[in-house]
This record gives structure tokens, C-alpha cells and sequence, in this order.
């Protein structure tokens, strides 16, 4: 397992009361992985809603482009404490795509190229609290950032936000993601410190 570390740090300025318990604001943006980037072509990218659906849903890369989308701020937290705020995104909520289905489902495996997952609760990502984000500050997503495509939950640790996300599998039971399996917090609030599954 290869994780790369950018951050180096650094305290920078901002309003500490957006500051989750144990964290610290960086001007950078530190990359970790949990494996190499990827290589994706997007003329054979697509995404898939699949599992515990009424009918599973795809759509390709110019397909995503097309639905609406916004352009937003959050606020973004490691559980390595690093926190970066007023990050600006551009992205198609969660909420838009699954309109495209039904469900009864209660939770979600978002999964990715490398094949890495993350679980999360259906209701996380509903009431306009995730994305499938494309753009960061104006640009396309780098890769390393998780390029073409990554999922964005804010109001979760960062490792909930999956890179390279390709699709997500509604279950009726909860099953737990990569760093999950390796005593990472089921849920990971930052605001409660749920970064182990201890926490």
C-alpha cells in the first residue's frame, strides 16, 4: 500500500471556529492515497448506480457533464488533521443522479478505479450534502486530487470523499470501505473525532 504525504504542517490564518477538534488549517492541499494514481480514459469512463435499486443507472463522462451542476464552497477535513477551508467545487449532487432511480436502500459503497471503497449511510449523501465534483478552483480535477471524478462529503473526513469514483452500490446492509476494514471510524465525523473505530 503506497500513501503519499504533501502535507507538510503549516498553520495558516482563518476562522478557528470552523475548525473541527484536533485539526489544523493548511494552505496546501496534501495529497494521500491509497495506492497509485490511476490512468483513466474518459472516453470509456462512465458511472453507475447499481445494487439494491429499482433498475441500475449509467451515465457516460459527456452524459455527466451534461446534468446540472453547481459551483460551491466547503470546507474540507483530514483525519490526519489537516482542514482546508472554502474550498470551490464543481460538481452534480448526488441527489440529481439518484432521481434516475428508486431505492429502499439505507446505505452506500461508493467504489473507484484502484479499487478502493468507502461505506456511508443513503442519507449522507441526500438533502444536498454530496457530490460527484469534477471541477476544484476553476479547473478540472487533477488526478492525484482524484481526477476525473471524485466524490465529495464535507461534513465527513476526507477519506469518505472517494477519489476516482466510478459508481455506488446501494445495499440494504451496511458493509464496511477500504480504510474502514483497516480500523478507520464506520462513520467519521470530524466534529465528534471519529477517526478510529474506537473513537
Amino acid at each position: 500500500m503506497a500513501v503519499t504525504r504533501g502535507f507538510l504542517g503549516r498553520r495558516s490564518g482563518g476562522d478557528a471556529s470552523r475548525l473541527p477538534p484536533g485539526q489544523h488549517l493548511t494552505a496546501d492541499f496534501p495529497v494521500l492515497s491509497a495506492g497509485p494514481t490511476p490512468s483513466v480514459r474518459l472516453e470509456s469512463w462512465d458511472f453507475t448506480i447499481r445494487g439494491a435499486v429499482g433498475k441500475p443507472v449509467s451515465w457516460t463522462w459527456e452524459e455527466l457533464r451534461a446534468l446540472p451542476s453547481e459551483t460551491f464552497a466547503a470546507d474540507i477535513h483530514c483525519v490526519t488533521k489537516w482542514s482546508k477551508l472554502d474550498t470551490t467545487w464543481t460538481g452534480v449532487r448526488v441527489d440529481t443522479l439518484l432521481e434516475a432511480t428508486s431505492t429502499a436502500a439505507g446505505y452506500v459503497t461508493a467504489y473507484c478505479d484502484g479499487g478502493y471503497t468507502t461505506n456511508l449511510p443513503l442519507a449522507d449523501l441526500q438533502g444536498g450534502q454530496a457530490w460527484v465534483v469534477y471541477e476544484y478552483a476553476g479547473r478540472p480535477l487533477a488526478p492525484e486530487h482524484g481526477g476525473p471524478a471524485r466524490l465529495l462529503v464535507p461534513h465527513l473526513y476526507f477519506w469518505k470523499s472517494a477519489k476516482w469514483v466510478r459508481g455506488l452500490e446501494l445495499r440494504d446492509v451496511d458493509e464496511p470501505g477500504f480504510w474502514e476494514m483497516y480500523g478507520y471510524h464506520n462513520y467519521g465525523d470530524p466534529w465528534r473525532e471519529q477517526r478510529y473505530s474506537g473513537d
